[in-house]
């Protein structure tokens, strides 16, 4: 008897749970119904209710081979395998490789303004499948996912974290596990108009992994993950920080980086 009214109420929370996951299907029919899916970028209304619209696709710039084997850096011209830029040879990062899915231009601009700053979480899927896609070698070794991670005070502000919605996605198609191990313990100012020396000395000592969370980290290949990269300096700090609680290897994947308009390998 006991038995049986134990374990009514979780009986009574699945029922509730299919009936409250029907409604969510339902409502979101007719929403597609009276209000067709837009195209995130133009807001034009979309054919086949995903995506990006075709003139928006048309324009979204994919970063593919050839490119710098460590700084992921697209060449203008194939110079055969392992090549590396002028950069990754000069100011090589803490981290091992960086990937990127698309160029930072006018189409990925809106992608993650939107995002960011406009709570569009709906396009954490999108791009995070374009991610998995763009860092599939980096992904098919990795034990976890590390987002990059906000001070408090800015996520309280924001209400999420964009790095870590788009590790979330990227996880679910990859099946590496997301370790919240790596904190922002210092607020520093945003990033935006500063100098690639005044970008570094702004993140300087800003992240750290807790002693508690070092057992996340220590003998692990971590991908770190971030929406956007341009100098490097926060992924490179990020990547120190995890270096001194005893990662294995630090690759960085992310949704999109600016890319000077022509570079050559040595």
């Amino acid at each position: 008897m006991n038995e049986l009214v134990s374990a009514r109420p979780d009986k009574l929370r699945s029922h509730a749970a299919r009936f409250h996951g029907g409604a969510r299907a339902a409502l979101r029919l007719v929403l597609d119904f009276a209000l067709p899916p837009l195209c995130p970028s133009c807001r034009e209304p979309l054919n086949d209710g995903a995506g990006l619209c075709a003139p928006c696709w048309s324009k979204l710039s994919f970063i593919e081979p050839p490119y710098c084997a460590r700084l992921g850096i697209p060449f203008v011209y194939d110079p055969g395998p392992g090549l590396l830029s002028m950069e990754a040879i000069s100011n090589p990062p803490a981290y091992d490789r960086a990937r990127a899915a698309v160029r930072y231009d006018d189409i990925a601009r809106t992608l993650v303004q939107g995002f960011k700053y406009s709570d569009r979480l709906e396009l954490a899927p999108m791009m995070g499948r374009w991610m998995a896609r763009a860092g599939r070698e980096l992904l098919a070794d990795a034990d976890a996912l590390v987002p990059v991670p906000l001070h408090w005070r800015r996520q309280w502000t924001r209400r999420f974290n964009q790095s870590a919605a788009l590790a979330g996605a990227i996880s679910a198609i990859c099946n590496v596990p997301v370790a919240h191990g790596l904190k922002r313990v210092r607020a520093t100012p945003q990033q935006v108009g500063r100098s690639k020396t005044e970008r570094a000395d702004n993140v300087q000592g800003a992240f750290r992994v807790p002693a508690e969370h070092k057992a996340d980290i220590a003998g692990r290949r971590v991908v770190l993950i971030d929406d956007v990269l341009t100098s490097g300096a926060t992924v490179d700090a990020c990547s120190r920080a995890l270096l001194r609680a005893g990662a294995a290897h630090i690759d960085v994947l992310v949704f999109a980086r600016v890319v000077a308009p022509a570079r050559a390998p040595i």
